[in-house]
């Protein structure tokens, strides 16, 4: 069984002191594919470093994440197109908007949306797209700009059947991390209505550890868990769900 991990920020602070072990036991777990999401310009070398160690399994995205954006964005933006225009990367990401923390900046971070949707059409590579109590403002934001080129993923995706309907409709996909397995996380009422085709799996590490490992540090390693929470709800034997995401994971990455 082949799994990718579409969305996991190993090279995260919280991986320093046991990072290599970590990747290797996602490995023995079947998590062959770890695609990263860049944050802002802090990260960037760490999580490249960790893509030159591991470049058969671990892809890095470029992009600026919401909660990031400040006065000074437009600096963030020339770095992130300046990488962007230097060598490859699976997308652009993760970007969109956040409400949860501080709106003190959120006309900054719909700005900063709009630039990076310009990005990823510039250099023809899929949206990673942050929404946290942002929804609806992100799934305007890309209506708004949708002409057919753009395509990607709204990820750590815990909303309704009708936000889900909303996200496929505007051609993108859902991402699917440990939310599914918590006991009101929803997804029981939305997943079994979704077909494989729109899904991909998540970890969103060190963040949201399935459950058994709520609360704790989350880690690649633990994709199966969600991988059989999917299945679960979907009456789908977990081969099939692997199969299917990690083929949903390479055709939207080209990996």
């Amino acid at each position: 069984m082949h799994l990718t991990d579409s969305h996991a920020h190993i090279y995260s602070e919280q991986f320093k002191t046991d990072r290599d072990a970590t990747l290797h036991r996602a490995f023995e777990a079947g998590v062959t594919t770890i695609v990263m999401p860049n944050i802002d310009h802090t990260s960037v070398d760490v999580m490249l470093e960790t893509e030159a160690r591991f470049p058969r399994q671990c892809f890095a995205m470029m992009g600026l994440h919401p909660c990031s954006v400040s006065k000074h964005f437009e600096k963030e933006l020339y770095q992130v197109e300046d990488w962007l225009g230097k060598r490859p990367f699976a997308a652009v990401g993760e970007c969109g908007l956040d409400l949860h923390w501080d709106k003190t900046f959120f006309a900054q971070q719909q700005e900063a949306l709009r630039v990076q949707i310009g990005l990823a059409k510039k250099f023809k590579l899929p949206l990673v797209l942050h929404t946290r109590e942002a929804f609806t403002e992100t799934a305007d934001l890309i209506e708004e700009a949708q002409d057919g080129s753009l395509g990607g993923i709204f990820h750590c995706f815990s909303g309704t059947k009708e936000e889900a309907e909303r996200v496929i409709k505007l051609g993108f996909k859902l991402g699917i991390g440990g939310v599914a397995t918590f006991k009101n996380g929803g997804s029981d009422k939305v997943l079994p209505e979704m077909a494989l085709e729109h899904l991909l799996l998540e970890t969103d590490c060190p963040y949201l550890a399935p459950v058994p490992h709520r609360g704790k540090r989350n880690e690649p390693g633990y994709l199966p868990l969600i991988a059989r929470r999917v299945a679960e709800l979907l009456q789908k034997d977990v081969e099939e769900v692997a199969a299917a995401t990690t083929r949903n994971a390479q055709a939207l990455f080209n990996l």
